[in-house]
């Protein structure tokens, strides 16, 4: 294992997509001093991690893929995990930057320094300073638990949906799964096929489209391979059609009734207990929550071998599940597929700012926020990627990495070139920003739609989407608006620091 620098101009936090194309495009603007941290043993990210059975991806595949690095090999209209990994892998390894990253390397903390303007980083293993931060660890990162009285004292094999133990032998096994969102949907129909038991604990019903999946003929693939702009018109086709549906979240939510009747038929085709078919009928508007898409989820519930329990857990004991109505549930194994922490990034903890207040005790006092989701009054140079209300639920986040990576770039690239020292963004500029959004929000079906997610933090703000279509996103961040930042002249040459 290589030693680390000891200074670099940019620190890049996370090697999924988002570091990943941050390095590749730093590469490219001819800032190739920069580093890339990882606490895992590969690229990947989210795509490394959630190695669950079943793991697939919700985005048509031509989509959820960077621009500059098309695919042509794409087996199917939805890929599934390995087929991702193995694309992130291939454009690391072509892009000619992996020599600049640190993998099982954690960021323990940062804090700004102002005498040096550089953000000193403490990592796993050893002190890197950097004039410029960027955290592209995201959202989906964190697993979060369910705070369950006695989940601690759970005898069996228990894991997170994005920890799995590949090693557990769950032939046979008395399985609870907890959580039905987008992972859960697709670990169910998997577990179904092995275990003994399966009981699937539901507390909110979940939206369910199909999943109009196809394989890729070889003809296709070939076309795609020797006429490039075929594979780009194809691409464009989709995000064209993904982003005629913003509306239905945005300003008119009545427009999802006929996706709505679409996912009512995918219950009735699936389950045939007329009581079952109840349990799983969701309450709220189509689009609160996450729209899911599945084929195999429904007619595993409605398997023999599957309970749906919709009665609230009261507590977990060395070996089962125990719920508000008395029922005792024996079980093997546990697996939780809650979620993970988005409206409060724990990496918000380890950054302190130029007053010495973490990045956490910002958020906490006046809410998540940053301007244009990548930075923060308070915290100079700090460039976040997939930053707050920069998610989406409708389409393709790479789409949005690939917008903030422009202007994070574009940033990095004029600091060198006009020798600004430090910068950040003016309170009142990123107010307003804040403001903006959060006046957007209020027609929207996530505020509107009467539900609760994970989209929304404690105060019931919605601090994790984007309100507006990407295409907006990507034209108000298609260069460095200075006059929106503070700048600062360096303290010395960067030549001259040691």
């Amino acid at each position: 294992m290589k030693t680390l620098p000891t200074h670099v101009r940019a620190l890049l936090v996370g090697a999924g997509f988002s570091g990943l194309g941050m390095a590749i495009k730093l590469e490219d603007a001819g800032v190739s001093d920069f580093l890339v941290v990882e606490k895992g043993p590969d690229v990947g990210g989210t795509w490394r991690d959630n190695s669950y059975p079943g793991a697939a991806c919700d985005v048509p595949s031509q989509l959820y893929s960077f621009s500059f690095a098309p695919n042509p090999e794409w087996t199917s209209a939805f890929s599934r995990q390995p087929e991702i990994q193995a694309y992130i892998r291939k454009v690391a390894e072509d892009s000619g930057t992996l020599d600049r990253f640190a993998f099982e390397t954690t960021v323990q903390s940062a804090a700004w320094d102002d005498t040096t303007q550089r953000w000193l980083v403490q990592t796993s293993r050893g002190e890197v300073s950097a004039q410029f931060l960027i955290p592209g660890c995201g959202p989906l990162n964190e697993p979060k638990l369910p705070d369950i009285d006695g989940i601690e004292t759970f005898q069996g094999e228990i894991f997170h949906s994005s920890r799995w133990n590949h090693d557990a032998d769950l032939t046979g096994q008395r399985i609870a799964v907890i959580g039905t969102g987008a992972s859960a949907i697709q670990i169910v129909p998997e577990l179904q096929q092995v275990a003994g038991r399966l009981d699937v604990y539901q507390r909110t019903a979940p939206w369910i489209i199909p999943r109009n999946d196809r394989r890729y003929t070889g003809v296709e693939k070939a076309l795609f391979k020797r006429v490039p702009l075929a594979q780009k018109a194809y691409r464009a086709a989709i995000y064209a059609t993904l982003e005629s549906r913003v509306p239905a979240f945005t300003r008119v939510p009545a427009v999802m009734k006929p996706a709505s009747v679409v996912a009512r038929w995918n219950i009735t085709r699936g389950i045939k207990d007329p009581d079952l078919r109840r349990k799983v009928t969701p309450d709220f508007t189509m689009g609160c929550k996450r729209i899911l898409i599945s084929n195999a989820y429904y007619p595993a519930l409605d398997s023999d071998n599957v309970d749906l329990v919709t009665d609230p857990i009261a507590k977990i004991t060395g070996s089962s599940i125990v719920t508000q109505d008395g029922v005792e549930r024996e079980i093997d194994v546990l697996v939780v597929a809650t979620g993970f922490h988005t409206t409060d990034m724990p990496i918000a903890e380890q950054l302190t700012g130029a007053d010495g207040r973490t990045l956490a005790d910002v958020w906490a006092a006046e809410g998540q926020g940053a301007y244009k989701g990548t930075s923060v009054t308070g915290f100079p140079n700090l460039l976040f990627l997939v930053g707050p209300n920069t998610g989406l639920g409708h389409s393709s986040m790479v789409y949005i990495i690939e917008s903030q990576v422009r202007y994070v770039t574009d940033i990095v690239r004029t600091a060198v070139e006009e020798g600004i020292g430090a910068l950040e963004p003016r309170p009142e500029a990123q107010a307003a920003w804040n403001a903006d959004l959060q006046k957007r929000m209020r027609p929207t079906v996530w505020l509107t739609g009467g539900c609760s997610s994970w989209y929304l933090d404690e105060h019931g703000n919605n601090t994790t989407l984007w309100p507006r279509q990407t295409f907006t996103f990507r034209r108000l961040l298609a260069r460095f608006d200075r006059d929106a930042y503070v700048t600062h002249a360096p303290v010395c040459p960067e030549s001259e620091k040691v």
